[in-house]
C-alpha cells in the first residue's frame, strides 16, 4: 500500500467481533469486542444484532479517539453472498440483499454494517474474498451421483492473502502462480490454486475435508449412513456431531491441539495417534491437490493458527515436501486480508468486482445433450 489510507476492517463472529485500524499497511489499532452471550439470544435473528453490533464498534472507536470521518473507506467480512469470483467487491444492493436473506451466521453483518458507515460518513465500502467465492473448474464439481455438484466452500480470505504473500516472495503475481494452500485451523481446508484461481478444494461445510479439530471430516458414506438411520440421532444432532463435536474433539475430549500435545507428553498413546492421524489426513489431501495441478506446484503453503506447531509442519514437510517448497505463515491474517483488498481497490491496482443474482455455477445441464433419432 503505497498511499497512507486509513482503513477500518470488522469481522463479526458468534460471540465477537473484531475490528482493526489499518495506516498504509501498519494494522494501529485492533479489538476483539466480545458479546455477552445471554445478550445475544435476546436477538431473535441474526440481523437483529445490526445495531447492538454496530453501537459496540462505533463506542469502542470512541474511546480509542478516532473520528470516523478520518477513514478513507470500510471493509467488512463477507457472508450471506451467492457463489461469486474471488476478489474485492464494492457493496452493493445485491450484497446488501444477500446478506439480508442468508443471515445464518454474524459474518452477515460485515457487509450491512460497512454499508451503513459509508452511507453516512460519505466513504466507500467493502468485501473481500467471501466464503462463498467458488472458482472450481467444472470437472472439479463431477461427485458420483449425478444430483450431487461438489462445492467449494473454503477459507477463501485467507487462502488468497497467503497466495499473493507467496506469489511475492518468488518474485511473481499471483496470477502466475501454482499452489496448494492449506488452512489449518479450527477448520481444515485445502485447495489447489491454479493461475489465480481455486480450481479444486474442499467442502468444509459439507464434511468433503480433513478432519479438524471440530469436524469429522471426509468418512465412508456406508458408515454414515449406519449413523444416520439407527435411531440414535435426529438429522440436527448428527450434523452437530459431524461439524462441531466431530474430529479432534470426538476422540480426545479437546479441540485445542496444545492440550493434545500436553496429553502426548504424558504418554497418551491414543492421542498420539489421533494428532499423527490428524496430520496424515492433511498430508493426503495436499497431494490429491498436487495431482490436480499435474505435480506443477510452485510451493505448499500453511497458514492457520494450528501452524505455530512446529511439529506439525516438520511432518507434513516429510511427507509431502517431495511436491515443492513450503511456505509457511502461522496465525491469522483476515483483517490484513481485507485491508488489503480494499485499499488495492481504493489505488487503483485493482478492479473492484461487481456482485450480481447471476451464479458462476449454474449446474450440468450446459454439458449435457440429447441424442435425438438415436435406436
Amino acid at each position: 500500500m503505497a498511499e497512507k489510507l486509513k482503513l477500518l476492517a470488522i469481522n463479526p463472529g458468534s460471540t465477537s467481533t473484531k475490528i482493526a485500524v489499518f495506516e498504509g499497511e501498519d494494522k494501529v489499532f485492533d479489538l476483539n469486542i466480545t458479546h455477552d452471550a445471554e445478550k445475544l439470544k435476546e436477538f431473535a435473528e441474526i440481523s437483529d444484532q445490526f445495531d447492538y453490533r454496530k453501537d459496540m464498534i462505533m463506542d469502542a472507536l470512541k474511546n480509542e479517539g478516532y473520528a470516523m470521518e478520518e477513514f478513507d473507506g470500510f471493509v467488512g467480512r463477507g457472508g450471506g453472498q451467492q457463489s461469486c469470483e474471488g476478489g474485492t467487491y464494492e457493496i452493493n444492493d445485491v450484497i446488501i440483499a444477500n446478506a439480508k436473506k442468508y443471515d445464518f451466521h454474524p459474518a452477515t453483518l460485515g457487509p450491512l454494517i460497512s454499508d451503513a458507515l459509508s452511507r453516512e460518513y460519505g466513504k466507500r465500502a467493502f468485501i473481500v474474498n467471501p466464503p462463498d467465492v467458488d472458482e472450481f473448474e467444472p470437472v472439479a464439481r463431477i461427485s458420483g451421483l449425478a444430483d450431487i455438484c461438489r462445492e467449494s466452500r473454503i477459507h477463501a480470505l485467507s487462502h488468497k492473502e497467503v497466495g499473493l504473500r507467496a506469489a511475492a516472495t518468488l518474485g511473481k503475481k499471483y496470477e502466475e502462480c501454482n499452489f496448494v494452500i492449506a488452512h489449518i485451523g479450527g477448520g481444515i481446508s485445502v485447495a489447489a490454486h491454479k493461475k489465480g484461481k481455486m480450481v479444486d478444494g474442499t467442502d468444509i461445510l459439507n464434511g468433503d475435508c480433513p478432519m479438524s479439530p471440530t469436524r469429522a471430516g471426509t468418512m465412508a458414506t456406508g458408515a454414515i449412513l449406519a449413523l444416520a438411520f439407527s435411531g440414535k440421532y435426529s438429522h440436527k444432532e448428527l450434523k452437530t456431531l459431524l461439524t462441531k463435536d466431530g474430529g479432534v474433539v470426538n476422540h480426545l475430549g479437546t479441540s485445542d491441539i496444545r492440550e493434545v500435545k500436553a496429553m502426548i507428553a504424558e504418554g497418551d498413546k491414543y492421542a498420539e495417534l489421533v494428532y499423527h492421524g490428524l496430520i496424515h489426513q492433511i498430508a493426503k489431501s495436499i497431494g490429491s491437490f498436487a495431482a490436480v495441478l499435474e505435480g506443477r506446484v510452485d510451493r505448499i503453503v500453511l497458514t492457520g493458527g494450528i501452524v505455530y506447531d512446529e511439529n506439525l509442519v516438520k511432518i507434513l514437510k516429510e511427507k509431502v515436501g517431495f511436491i515443492a517448497d513450503f511456505v509457511v505463515y502461522p496465525g491469522e491474517f483476515e483483517m490484513e486480508a481485507l485491508a488489503n483488498g480494499a485499499a488495492r481497490v481504493l489505488q487503483g491496482i485493482d478492479e473492484p468486482k461487481v456482485m450480481t443474482y447471476d451464479l458462476v455455477w449454474k449446474g450440468f445441464d450446459q454439458f449435457k445433450t440429447k441424442l435425438s433419432g438415436a435406436v
